[in-house]
């Protein structure tokens, strides 16, 4: 009997009281650090991604994951309340590169950090991380100079290969390097990062992707500009 009663106890509901200012400035810290974490992200970056759009989720992830942890860290139940939601809803996200992954794994860590009332760790741990991505983007290999991502969409039923869209970039860019290849029945989707040393280049690539013929959709995305 007194196993029973020493069992239930342990998993009642037992909320005790939460500093309002302390939790007030961990929503604070939280959404401080998630910002700064986007422009990071923003700057440094190598996705294919709209950067700016992706990054802006960073605030509510964080502060989200923030908050759920200060509500449930204190009770087993509503922890093992919690892994039952989770069980039920499932979060499906169209993250196609290993970076975005991974700077969402980071959001919600800090979330976890000042959720979990550690301030000074999670700084710590903040701090690092960032440096080691600003470090890394300055010491990386010199293909950070290749400039434009470059999207190609084309319907299957135009019977275009991907050699022929190849051989139609290549006389005009400087370098040219696929980084993905999505296909299916309906449509094949080719992003490259190039190189263009001007405009005039990349008007040809335009022009050259047209005769090929006039349904394919090109897409491009700025990183450093073309001169």
């Amino acid at each position: 009997m007194n196993q029973n009663q020493t069992f239930e106890q342990f998993l009642q509901i037992y909320a005790p009281e939460i500093s309002p200012w302390g939790f007030l400035l961990n929503l604070v810290l939280t959404a401080l650090y998630a910002y700064v974490l986007g422009v990071v992200y923003a700057k440094y970056g190598n996705t294919l991604s709209n950067k700016k759009m992706f990054a802006s989720n960073f605030e509510l992830i964080a502060v989200t994951t923030m908050v759920i942890i200060t509500i449930v860290k204190s009770s087993l139940a509503l922890s093992l309340g919690l892994v039952g939601a989770l069980s039920i809803v499932r979060f499906r996200a169209a993250i196609k590169e290993p970076q975005e992954l991974a700077f969402i794994f980071f959001t919600i860590a800090i979330g976890l950090g000042f959720g979990a009332d550690q301030r000074i760790v999670t700084t710590i741990g903040f701090l690092f991380v960032l440096s080691v991505i600003v470090l890394k983007y300055y010491i990386k290999p010199s293909d950070s100079t290749k400039n434009l991502n470059f999207t190609i969409l084309a319907e299957n039923s135009l019977n275009i290969s991907l050699d022929t869209i190849i051989q139609s970039l290549l006389p005009h860019c400087k370098a040219l390097e696929l980084k993905r290849l999505d296909e299916n029945k309906d449509f094949m989707e080719a992003s490259f990062l190039v190189e263009f040393s001007n405009f005039k280049d990349l008007n040809a690539a335009r022009t050259a992707l047209h005769d090929i013929n006039d349904s394919i959709q090109i897409n491009f995305l700025d990183q450093k500009g073309i001169i």
